[in-house]
């Protein structure tokens, strides 16, 4: 089953050289935050604050392809965790096909914010990630924010390996 989802935050963690994007689930408080590298971090937080270039950049230049071809991407979809690594993929619909390609989640998130494509989380990761509820309040938020700036991806996962779970790690 498939859970709608946004992006909650996007943190630059610079002694990482990293970013979090946080995703939220849509009509529920979990929240899931994924490691993602500088460069897809930048990329993602050019179309968030609305920058504009002259030339593209790699994921414009995927979004043109897309749309030059006739393929829309239906949606994105962060579809498993495993062995440290959170996938993701594309569903890309071409005429009457649909076709699901495999992707890290931030090359996928760069291109959903890019095509206004809905974010979805399977069931099945929110199931293996613990659970982090959604802050209420300005200052639940800002402690979450400096919270996220402090961990590292070990640390978020360090209790489903005491508890012998599956998922080991949460970088992409």
């Amino acid at each position: 089953m498939l859970k709608a989802a946004k992006i909650y935050s996007l943190i630059l963690i610079p002694p990482l050289a990293q970013y979090v994007v946080t995703l939220e689930e849509i009509g529920g408080s979990r929240l899931v935050p994924i490691w993602i590298g500088m460069s897809e971090g930048n990329s993602i937080a050019m179309v968030l604050q609305g920058e504009k270039f002259h030339r593209p950049l790699t994921h414009d230049l995927m979004a043109n392809i897309f749309r030059e071809v006739g393929a829309e991407i239906e949606k994105i979809i962060i579809s498993d965790l495993r062995e440290n690594a959170y996938y993701a993929v594309l569903a890309l619909k071409h005429g009457e096909k649909v076709l699901n390609i495999d992707s890290r989640p931030s090359d996928a998130i760069a291109l959903a914010v890019r095509t206004n494509s809905p974010i979805f989380i399977d069931e099945k990761v929110l199931s293996l990630c613990p659970v982090i509820n959604k802050p209420i309040s300005e200052e639940e938020i800002k402690n979450f924010e400096r919270e996220m700036e402090n961990l590292r991806p070990e640390d978020f996962f360090k209790k489903l390996n005491e508890e012998g779970g599956k998922a080991q790690g949460g970088l992409e």
